[in-house]
């Protein structure tokens, strides 16, 4: 088997024999509309979906129909507009996105010249006369090619893919200078609004019969409006929910290959695909759709790795993703949202919002009154850190963090809001290497009470809750490399605060399965100042009848839920803690034993 990890040529997957997850049945559905956009976060696997596309259309390509297609779906019906078209691609995530206005303008004229150009030379046996390249005007350079294709016996299928790349670039920026260089491209006669003018004007006459756009957000699309408003958006419709994404039974077939080809026991199916659904499964795109879809990227980086060793990859989440996490720096950034990248790190909690926004803009994402809890919300959504979950009884759409790989990203950047200082981050991993290495809890209460306690503190953290006590031993003790993390797992319908089970191919090394429990005491309820907790001798605090009560409290329930997960997953090293915070000031942490 062949996985083919970061090749996006449907040609060359085909002809080398890759694996492929066939897509070609919705060809026919597709045919339905005439000028579509379809949204998916980054590294989903939009660009293979175009490039097949492409090779399905072309004119130039119907000697070749029967050795890419006859073995697939679409072979055995082809639709009658197979190898009917010119076709005509552009890449946005090309364009330099960095400099002046002008510059950024030359680079996609550059860019758009460059691919008629590449048209023409590929086309060359068609008899495509007379079109002129305008260094300096691409939009001229369209019109010319219009007029030349107008005279052949075939329209243009136009496939667009990243629109947003280049743009959305501009944005994260996020500050007036970058505002006003991307209002100058997309507004009025900017240079992006005046290509997707030009495109629309196209269409009129039947040139470019077919447009497909692929993206991450609708915010361009929201900006350019009357310059491009005939796409339909697809994003939303539940056929086309795994149109990107592989599919459970799917990554079932190549992980029972690959079991196979490496010899292991027929046992390690079940386990492989539980650590690929764990961290790699969970994306609902549309919410009437009934199977949620594996990360495409993820999953074929997984399957490679695995292949090539028979082991598990060390690292569980592709570098290539970790870029992702800036659009948790922007959220982290707006008022109230670092609220909310804290209660979307609960294992068991959903964001409950009316509807998916596809209508919001530069303005939207730059000006704080616009930007309310949908919006948080929906931006998250579109770019993969948020996916949809179930429809609630009362209609709403309930999102969720997809998996362990995306819940990492959340866990690193809420450590770095919390703890800028990358010093006082390496100490507090030092004090978690001391709880799952030795099973000290010591070192790691006095670290949250000594560092995070004392960020709580600043008023711009006053949305710090008891939720934030427990994010901040997540955030602190998150590794995906020894361990599988879960907040909040659920354990008889009920849910254990924090576990850190070992992952099945790391229980080689010396270290701790960890079961910890939390339980938090408001300081009004004591009749204690801020300044007299933190004077409490450690007698004194653990003499404080309420946090003596929800000690018993978290002992109790730690030792229920230890019972369980043993009985789940047997030959455990668990060990099982029980923390409880006196508001922002102090922690009492201790180990709890069965017979204790």
């Amino acid at each position: 088997m062949k996985f083919p990890y970061g090749i996006c040529d449907f040609h060359k997957i085909i002809s080398n024999d890759y694996f492929y997850c066939d897509r070609t049945d919705r060809i026919p559905l597709l045919e339905k509309g005439t000028y579509q956009l379809f949204l998916r976060p980054r590294r989903f696997g939009k660009s293979l979906l175009l490039s097949m596309l492409s090779n399905y259309y072309d004119v130039a390509k119907a000697g070749e129909f029967d050795t890419l297609f006859g073995h697939l779906k679409i072979g055995k019906n082809p639709t009658p507009l197979h190898n009917r078209y010119f076709i005509l691609q552009w890449d946005f995530s090309c364009v330099d996105p960095s400099g002046s206005v002008q510059d950024i303008r030359r680079s996609l004229y550059n860019h758009i010249n460059t691919c008629i150009e590449d048209f023409l030379r590929y086309y060359g046996d068609y008899d495509i006369r007379g079109v002129k390249i305008s260094p300096d005007d691409a939009v001229s350079s369209i019109a010319s090619l219009i007029s030349a294709v107008r005279m052949t016996d075939y329209p243009v299928y136009l496939l667009i893919d990243e629109y947003d790349n280049f743009a959305n670039e501009v944005v994260m920026g996020i500050n007036r200078s970058s505002e006003d260089t991307y209002e100058r491209l997309v507004r009025k006669e900017g240079a992006l609004k005046t290509v997707f003018k030009a495109v629309k004007s196209s269409t009129s006459h039947s040139l470019f019969d077919r447009i497909f756009i692929t993206g991450v957000s609708p915010v361009v699309m929201s900006d350019i409006t009357s310059g491009y408003n005939i796409a339909e958006n697809i994003y939303l419709k539940p056929l086309f929910n795994d149109l990107c994404g592989f599919t459970h039974a799917e990554t079932e077939t190549s992980v029972r290959d690959t079991v196979r080809d490496c010899g292991l026991e027929e046992e390690k199916v079940s386990e492989t695909l539980e650590m690929i659904r764990t961290w790699y499964n969970g994306y609902k795109f549309a919410p009437d759709a009934d199977e949620a879809v594996y990360n495409p990227t993820l999953t074929l980086y997984f399957m490679k790795a695995f292949y090539e060793t028979c082991k598990y990859p060390r690292e569980m989440l592709d570098s290539n993703l970790a870029m992702d996490a800036g659009k948790l720096e922007y959220i982290s950034r707006i008022p109230e949202g670092g609220q909310v990248l804290i209660n979307l790190v609960r294992e068991n909690h959903q964001a409950v919002i009316s509807g998916i926004s596809d209508r919001f803009g530069i303005r939207e994402m730059l000006t704080d009154e616009s930007r309310d809890h949908a919006f948080m919300i929906s931006f998250l959504y579109y770019f993969g850190v948020l996916t949809l979950y179930d429809i609630t009884d009362e209609g709403e759409i309930a999102l969720k963090v997809p998996n362990l790989v995306i819940r990492k990203l959340y866990a690193e950047k809420i450590q770095t809001m919390l703890l800028p200082d990358p010093r006082d981050r390496d100490e507090g991993i030092t004090a978690a290497k001391q709880l799952y290495q030795k099973g000290d809890m010591r070192p790691l209460c006095e670290f949250v009470e000594q560092r995070y306690f004392r960020v709580f503190h600043n008023p711009d953290y006053r949305w710090a809750n008891e939720l934030t006590v427990k994010t901040a031993f997540l955030t602190l003790l998150y590794n995906d490399i020894l361990y599988i993390m879960d907040s909040e797992s659920e354990t008889d319908r009920r849910y254990a605060d924090l576990t850190m089970i070992i992952r099945p191919d790391m229980r080689k090394y010396k270290i701790l399965d960890i079961l910890i429990e939390f339980k938090f005491v408001k300081l009004k309820e004591t009749g204690l100042s801020g300044e007299q907790a933190r004077k409490l001798t450690q007698k004194e605090l653990r003499s404080l009848p309420q946090m003596v009560r929800e000690m018993e409290n978290a002992r109790i329930q730690v030792k229920d839920y230890g019972e369980i997960l043993e009985k789940r997953h047997g030959n455990l090293r668990l060990r099982k803690y029980a923390v409880v915070s006196l508001g922002f000031e102090r922690i009492w942490g201790e180990e709890v034993n069965d017979d204790g």
